[in-house]
């Protein structure tokens, strides 16, 4: 039995005539499966290999690549803090240090209440924006703390099922 949706199984059926090598279609079936699940679960990595021909180790190595492959659940908004030296020199760290403190939690650790989970990472490709945060897809650059304050506050009054104008 597929862990995932009828629709996403028929997605990886398309994606995988799209590519002369099977395998090629692997990263983008990863980051469908994790938006429909949440992570990464065994069921899925299981059913992702068995469609591609490939081990669950071969599924497992590509995982571990990728910062934004997860096999943990996180919360429902996770913040992603670069600190690589562009967001680093322009207060990345103090950015970080913030939302340990303001979401009580600390790297790869999500909240009680599951709505954030937070992760230092190395790079989101923003340097020439730094310093930069992702939350799920949403990218925000040249952040303050005051900045980053309010994104916070929306996603929390998100969760809350309030509107918000972000």
């Amino acid at each position: 039995m597929s862990p995932f949706s009828p629709q996403l199984e028929a997605r990886f059926r398309e994606l995988m005539q799209r590519y002369p090598a099977r395998r090629s279609a692997l990263v983008p079936m990863l980051l469908y499966a994790q938006d429909e699940l949440g992570w990464l679960t065994p069921a899925a990595v299981q059913r992702i290999a068995e469609l591609l021909a490939e081990t669950e180790l071969a599924v497992r190595e590509v995982i571990g690549y990728y910062s934004m492959l997860r096999t943990e659940p996180t919360g429902k908004y996770h913040v992603q803090v670069c600190t690589n030296i562009s967001c680093l020199l322009r207060g990345g760290d103090e950015l970080y240090a913030h939302c340990e403190r303001r979401l009580g939690v600390g790297h790869k650790q999500t909240a009680a209440d599951g709505v954030f989970s937070l992760e230092e990472v190395e790079c989101i490709g923003a340097c020439s924006w730094a310093p930069a945060v992702q939350v799920n897809y949403d990218f925000h650059q040249e952040l303050t703390v005051e900045q980053l304050d309010k994104i916070l506050d929306a996603y929390a009054a998100r969760a809350r099922g309030e509107r918000t104008d972000s």
